[in-house]
This record gives structure tokens, sequence and C-alpha cells, in this order.
């Protein structure tokens, strides 16, 4: 009786340029025919195929990869086929975790085809171990180099967020390049004549709700942007208000590189200080004058002072903490 086998496939951005002759041999079309050949002449009997597209190797919660992985451990099937142990994962700790230890258990046998990986094979380890560190370094200096070029890219004054923020929008001929929305800029301009007329932030929501003025998240909506936030409302809040008017960008200077990865192997992002900040002036046209944006940042400061007159002292003790590197 044959045994039955499962086939795992997985491409993400850490292949490459998508065009490139290495990034098609490794496509996820080239990767099913490679592994339904190999099962053929090996008989075994096929009971899935297991696809993940645009996932990293060292995400651990790619869909199909946790499906299959529910399904070894239900014993649905006796073997996993996959061109190279990478498409697996380029994780250290996954591979000694399944492939050493969890497999075994479960009664799996693990075959990387192309880079010889085969877990029915106790000789076999120490190679699937070096095989596994390389994948790993690989991904770190993928990770490396890709936070080297969004430097460079920040530091030339680039703009490399997703999303233009509310009063500009992507330049239609150079993505890397803030220029103004019209309607939004005046909505923006707005909200600090307003303040420094004296209204309050509170105010200031309650009023441009009043008036249905679709707030940031829903006009970028309305734009056609694929945005996607779990606040979204018709409504204006204060913190939405505020972050307006803190906002740098509108004097014509990009601010960005605020936050990082904690590691290459984490998605968590790390709040840093505002001295670790890349601020570029003059990048794109201003909304709101210097002298304005410098005079509302007074006022805020002093309100704020006044009601957290000791919580300022403690948040900037720990703000010093946290490195920018």
């Amino acid at each position: 009786m044959s045994m039955k086998a499962a086939i795992y496939c997985r491409l993400s951005v850490e292949d490459e340029d998508r065009g490139s002759s290495k990034c098609i041999s490794e496509s996820i079309q080239n990767q099913q025919l490679l592994l339904l050949d190999y099962a053929k002449k090996h008989d075994y009997e096929l009971f899935a195929i297991y696809v993940d597209e645009d996932y990293s190797g060292l995400d651990s919660s790619r869909p199909a990869f946790v499906r299959m992985l529910a399904d070894a451990q239900a014993g649905y099937f006796q073997v996993i086929l996959c061109k190279t142990q990478s498409r697996f994962t380029r994780d250290m700790e996954l591979v000694e975790r399944y492939l050493h230890h969890l497999f075994p258990l479960w009664g799996i046998r693990f075959i990387g085809i192309v880079d010889g990986v085969d877990t029915a094979e106790r000789h076999n380890k120490k190679a699937r171990q070096i095989t596994g560190l390389i994948n790993e370094w690989y991904c770190e200096d993928l990770s490396d180099n890709i936070r080297a070029v969004f430097q460079k890219k920040m530091q030339d004054g680039q703009f490399i967020g997703s999303f233009a923020c509310y009063g500009y929008k992507k330049d239609p001929t150079d993505h890397h390049r803030l220029v103004i929305d019209e309607p939004a800029a005046q909505i923006v301009q707005r909200i600090y004549q307003l303040y420094l007329s004296g209204t309050g932030v509170t105010s200031i929501a309650r009023q441009l709700t009043t008036e249905q003025i679709p707030p940031p998240s829903i006009y970028k909506q309305m734009q056609g942007l694929k945005f996607h936030s779990p606040r979204s409302s018709v409504h204006w809040s204060v913190s939405t208000i505020k972050n307006i008017l803190k906002n740098p960008t509108y004097t014509g200077t990009l601010v960005q590189g605020k936050e990082k990865k904690l590691s290459y192997k984490s998605k968590k992002m790390i709040h840093l200080p505002p001295e670790c900040w890349i601020r570029i002036p003059g990048t794109h046209p201003a909304i709101i004058s210097e002298e304005d944006f410098q005079t509302v940042q007074n006022q805020l400061q002093l309100k704020r002072r006044k009601k957290f007159p000791k919580k300022d002292a403690h948040i900037l003790s720990l703000s010093h903490s946290i490195h920018c590197k």
C-alpha cells in the first residue's frame, strides 16, 4: 500500500525579483510540477497540495503551513514533500521543533528533494541543521539589506510609506514624492486656523463631524485607496485632530523612521524617540507655515504641562532608554 504525501509550496519577497530567472524557477507552478513528478516516481499517493504565496519563511502563522501541520498531526498523511528545506521554513527553531522533534513523534517523513533533506536518514540531521542555519542567516542578511535600502531612501528625502498623510497624496509620476491633495489640504488648514483662534480639539472634532466632512480614514477609502483601519468611523476623533496638529509633514518636512522591527524574525514594531527620527526639510510643498506650526506646538505643550505636570518628565526619562539602532 502506497504512503500518502502532502506537497508544500511557498514563494515570498525573499525570492528576490519576481521576473528573474531564479524566481521563475522557484515559482509555485514549477514547485508543484517538480514535487508532483517526484511523488509519482516514488509511488506516493497525493493527499493535498498546500500553498502559501507572499509569506516569509520565518512566518510560523502562514495559513496553508498551519493547516498542513494540523493535518500532519491528525495523521492524514505520512510524508511532506518540499522543493527545499527553505520552502518549509527559514527559521532554525522551526527546523528543530518539527523536523527533529514533532515529525518523528507524528510518524511524518520530511523530504526536501533538491537539497537532499530526508528525516528518514539519521546521518542527514547535521546537514539539515547546517542548512537551517544558512537559511536563517540569509533572512537576517536580507533584512539588513532591505533596512539599509530604506534608510538610504529616507535620508535622500524619499517617501517610503504605503499611504500619504491626510492633506497629501503620492505624486502619480513618482510615488516617493508627496504632492498636495487640495480638498483635504483645505481641511488641514482650517483645523490649524480654528486651533490658533482658540477653538479646542474636542470642539474642532465635533464641528467637522457635524458638517459631515469625511475623516482621514474614510476619505482615503473614498479616493479608492485600499486603506483599512479597525478604528474607521464617520466621526472625527480628538486623537485625529491632535495627530494632524502635531504632524511636521505639513510644513514641508518629511519625518520618517519613527519605528523599527524588534528583530528580523518578529513583526512587532517598537517606537523610537524623536532624536532617532529622520527629518528632511523641503521635500514637498508646505500646507502650514513653520511659524504657525511652532505656535501650535507651543500651545499643545503648554496645555499638556498643565494637565500632566509630572507625567512628562517620567516619559522623557523612559524615551532616552530606547536606542535608535
